[in-house]
Order: structure tokens, then sequence, then C-alpha cells
């Protein structure tokens, strides 16, 4: 079995949530073309809608009429973000800045994940925010009249930074965040591209209050966390020859192609080129042997959604590879690194955790195995690929990758052989 042809992933799911949020809160008319087809992003479509922002069009071209800064609504009742912790942590942020009241709630995964990182950077601007005894969702934010702070985020999280860095658009002063280790930039850069001045240095970033934002046209690149599934996949199928077209290539989210060039994989990347502030590039990728690699806790947060995927191509791979630092993935859609070390032992591959760390032990073929996606879009993908590459096996709640890349199962099919 092989992969053959070109693929297309759907439009980046974190430039997606940003391009919507910023056009409902610039002067005029946002244009955005490719935007992710995910429930995800939906989820962050609707709660905005509830918050009075008009949004026309249907994924992947839609229209956004900006109500302008502080000028949302305060919403009838719940907002809704479904499965998406980048909806409610970074409209968190957005209603902070309003002087009204909005609660937040989302399913069963979403309502365990925590939320007391966001909470206590707002609260120190000067929103009530409450949570559960827990610390959790649902989460209720009453704003207005916020001060600019300075914040150093004992969290590598961009969901945090955008959140404090969206309320601090509506509050008095700069605000800046200092983040421990460098995450994505897509909101600084989409930031800039709606006219905000942003002021960068090192790992501290700085908006003032205030900054009003013009309408633009945003192109949104393909997901390069969706890319990674067909780019691994394809690795480990021999005789595979596979074009994954137009992904987005912003430094901050490449470094999964990193860890897999130290591993071996045969990868060219072809030259960037610029698309609506983010560059975009095309990957031809040919099957390859694997070896073993470590990879180190400063870069887990450049490479924290492809974790499972490439821990699926350490266990093909030669030797032991070690993933270092990942307790992030324990607050994710599931506990995802138990979730990982559990899906490659059905697959008959050697994984354990040791603290905060994943080893495993390569296997020169998978088993058909029966694989709990405990509702994890990434875990469900990775698992049928797992059971793609053995011939057969069964994953149980497979149809949670729609809350990223809905149509991920035909498009795959369609290129197999």
């Amino acid at each position: 079995m092989k992969l053959s042809g070109e693929a297309r992933v759907p439009g980046d799911k974190s430039v997606s949530h940003r391009a919507l949020i910023l056009g409902a809160l610039a002067d005029g008319e946002t244009a955005v073309e490719g935007l992710s087809s995910g429930a995800d992003v939906h989820s962050t479509r609707t709660c905005l809608e509830a918050l009075g922002v008009e949004i026309s069009g249907s994924a992947p071209n839609v229209r956004v009429r900006g109500r302008g800064l502080g000028g949302l609504k305060e919403p009838a009742g719940d907002l809704d973000a479904g499965n998406s912790g980048t909806t409610m942590r970074l409209l968190a942020g957005v209603v902070a800045g309003h002087g009204f009241s909005a609660r937040f709630t989302g399913d069963e995964s979403l309502v365990r994940r925590p939320m007391k990182r966001v909470a206590e950077p707002l609260r120190a601007m000067g929103a009530k925010v409450d949570l559960t005894p827990a610390d959790t969702a649902p989460l209720a934010v009453s704003g207005g009249g916020l001060k600019g702070i300075e914040y150093a985020s004992p969290t590598a999280s961009a969901q945090v930074k955008s959140a404090i860095l969206l309320a601090g658009l509506h509050a008095s002063g700069s605000t800046a965040v200092i983040e421990p280790v460098a995450t994505r930039d897509h909101t600084e850069r989409m930031l800039s591209a709606f006219g905000a001045p942003v002021g960068l240095s090192g790992r501290k970033v700085t908006v003032t209050g205030g900054s009003r934002l013009k309408a633009t046209k945003v192109l949104i690149p393909g997901d390069p966390s969706s890319a990674a599934f067909w780019v691994v996949a394809a690795t480990l199928a021999e005789g595979s020859e596979l074009a994954v077209r137009g992904i987005g290539s912003n430094p901050t989210r490449t470094g999964y192609l990193s860890v897999l060039a130290r591993m071996g994989a045969d990868i060219h990347r072809e030259p960037a080129r610029g698309e609506g502030g983010e560059a975009v590039e095309d990957l031809i990728v040919s099957s390859s042997e694997l070896r073993g690699v470590e990879v180190g806790a400063a870069e887990i947060p450049g490479l924290i959604d492809e974790i499972p995927i490439l821990a699926l191509a350490a266990a093909r791979a030669e030797g032991t590879s070690r993933f270092r630092g990942l307790d992030e993935l324990r607050h994710k859609e599931s506990d995802r690194l138990a979730g990982v070390a559990a899906l490659l032992r059905a697959l008959g591959a050697q994984s354990r955790i040791e603290g905060d760390d994943l080893i495993v032990t390569g296997t020169e073929k998978f088993a058909a195995a029966r694989i709990d996606s405990l509702a994890d879009h990434r875990l469900a993908m990775t698992g049928f690929i797992g059971a793609w590459l053995a011939g057969g096996g069964t994953v149980l709640g497979a149809d949670c990758a729609k809350i990223s890349y809905p149509s991920f199962y035909g498009d795959f099919m369609a290129r197999a052989s």
C-alpha cells in the first residue's frame, strides 16, 4: 500500500480562529479565503454571531462585518465553544474588554481543561472571571475598564498569550506578554496585518490599548498540523510519492518537519511564497527508512499538536525515540499523553511514559488493533493511519476528526492504493 498524487488540507485552524475574531473587532468588512471547515472554527463563528457579529458565506470563503473595537453585544445566553479551547480562551480575552458579562461552556472534554491559566492574567487586568472550584469551565467573564499589564506567562501557550493581547487592545496603556518559550505567533502577525502596532523584543510581545483594526483580506494557508498526517503516512508507506500543496510554513509551526528530517525522512520543501501575511510551501514526500530521535522539551511548544503522529513515526523507526516534557499533552482534548502511549501499544509497538516523557521503541510492522480515540481528533487520525499501515483495525470514535479535518478519511483513501 502507498500514497500518491497530490493532497491539500483544510485551512490552518489557528489562523482561521484569529481571522474571524480580528475581523469581528475591525472597522469594515473582512474577506477570509481558505477558512477551516472544522467544527472548532465553526464554534468560534457561532460564538461571534451570538456576540452580534454578522458573518456571511461558508467555509472556505466568508465575509465578516466588523463591529469595531469594543463593539460586540452582550449575548442572550451561554456561548458554546464546543470542543475548542482556542474559542473559549481567546474570546474570554475579547469579552474581558467589553462592559458586559458572558458565560462560556463547552462539551464534556472542554469543561475538563484548565482555564486558570487564562483567568489569572485577565483578573490582573481588571476583569472578573469565575470558574468552577476545579478551575475549569463554565467560564464567566464580566469585562470593561481594563488596564494594561506586563505578564510573564508561566505557561508556553499561544492561547494564553493571544487572550491577553486581545484583552490588551481594549485596555488602557500598553500590555505585554513575556513567554518562557516562543510559541506560534499567528496573533501577532495578524494584528499587524489588521494595522495594529505590535512590539516584538525577544520573547516579549506588546500591544497598545485603543489601537483600531482595519478590515483586510485574509488568505489562510493549509494547516501544518493536518499536513503532518499525510507527511508521516507517506514516509512510512513503502513506495509512496506524495505532494502536499499550499502548507503554512510559519517557522513556529514547522518543528515537526525538523524532527522528521533528523529521523531521516525524505521531504523536499519547495521554496516558500507569501500569501496573506503567512508563508506557504509545497512538500514532496517519498517513503523512507527512519531512525529513532530525541526531542527536547524546548521543542515541544512548536510541535505540540503533531506529537501523536510523530510518535507513530517513531514506532516504525529503528531504535528508540524519546519525547521530553509532554505535560501539556495531559490537558488537551483527552489525556493525549496516555492516549498516544496506549495507541502505540495497541499497534504492537513498545511505548511507556516516564514522568512527562514518552519513550517509543520502533517495530517493523504494526498489528491490526482496536484503537480508542478518546474522542480526540488527533488520536483518531493517528490511529486510522496506524490501522491502514497494519492492513486493518478499528478506530473507536473516529468521527471526531470533524473537529479539525472533516474530509480526512475520504481524502486519504482517494490517494491510497
